[in-house]
């Protein structure tokens, strides 16, 4: 846990956030020069940056405070990323949340994006790429609509509050799955390729040799699919992907 000096000065931190009506965002990074580097630049381009350098006070902080989004280095010297934010979405926490790591293969991209990660950048970066990437989390993250919801069947999502229900029960989902959702919903009836989706939800080329967007399509319907009678969400073999409410 923070340390009670630690504390004091971070809700008084958080009293003056709150007030300034800015978007926030938490570094969770250890590394000095690292953390510095994004803190300034993070801050000069606009947003209230609070930053950690160990995982249980990034945790703590995660879960008691309301930030925007949460940029979230793997390799901490307590408690890693991967628990961190396993952690947050078991707690039903949706903030979006950026891996900024020297991990940099297949394996760990997908481990992250499995564990609800919604974007990935390795180390070392541009900060003009990062930031570019932020700017798109938050902006998919307080986009309006015209229509406050979308629906298909019993699942309806709320833009808004980027919740979705169906049957009556809530569904916890993460920033990117919600995302993914709502694209399946806008466009249902329609195939989607695996490369529409990669541009739309992830900001990337498709890869041909990464199964990222098959992990996120076999997440979200476990969670929106498996519980229930009628699927919602069906592979077209060799073109993708595409929502509509067909009976068991």
């Amino acid at each position: 846990m923070i340390h009670s000096s630690k504390t004091q000065r971070f809700d008084s931190d958080i009293r003056q956030n709150s007030e300034s009506g800015q978007m926030k965002i938490l570094v969770v990074e250890d590394e000095q020069k690292t953390g510095e580097y994004l803190k300034r630049g993070l801050t000069e381009a606009g947003f209230v940056v609070d930053w950690v350098q160990n995982g249980l006070d990034g945790q703590h902080l995660a879960k008691s405070e309301p930030y925007d989004l949460v940029i979230l280095d793997v390799m901490l010297p307590d408690i890693n990323g991967w628990q961190i934010i396993a952690s947050l979405r078991e707690s039903g926490i949706t903030t979006p949340v950026l891996f900024l790591t020297a991990k940099d293969s297949v394996e760990d991209r997908v481990k992250g994006l499995e564990r609800g990660a919604d974007d990935y950048l390795i180390k070392p970066f541009a900060f003009t790429e990062l930031l570019a990437r932020v700017r798109t989390l938050l902006k998919r993250g307080t986009a309006a609509s015209p229509s406050n919801t979308l629906q298909v069947a019993d699942l309806i999502l709320n833009l808004p509050s980027r919740q979705a229900v169906r049957s009556g029960q809530r569904i916890v989902l993460t920033n990117k799955e919600f995302s993914l959702l709502e694209l399946l919903l806008r466009k249902q009836g329609e195939v989607l390729p695996r490369s529409l989706i990669a541009s739309q939800v992830w900001d990337m080329n498709f890869d041909s040799d990464t199964n990222v967007i098959d992990v996120a399509i076999r997440r979200l319907r476990s969670k929106i699919d498996d519980p229930y009678d009628i699927k919602l969400i069906h592979t077209v073999r060799g073109m993708g992907y595409k929502l509509e409410a067909i009976d068991a």
